[in-house]
């Protein structure tokens, strides 16, 4: 039989990124050096019909 290989998913390194708040209960990360305005504005208008 062949051995399935386990899926290994990595994770981005918080450190290295931008903390943005949305609101109380949403949180996005950027790149450091990123518009955070922008940023929010474009995950709002995304998930804006949600």
């Amino acid at each position: 039989m062949d051995k399935k290989k386990q899926n290994v998913f990595k994770s981005p390194d918080l450190s290295k990124l931008q903390e943005v708040v949305v609101d109380v209960k949403t949180k996005i990360y950027i790149e450091v050096g990123a518009d955070p305005v922008e940023a929010k504005r474009r995950y709002l208008i995304r998930n804006g019909g949600k």
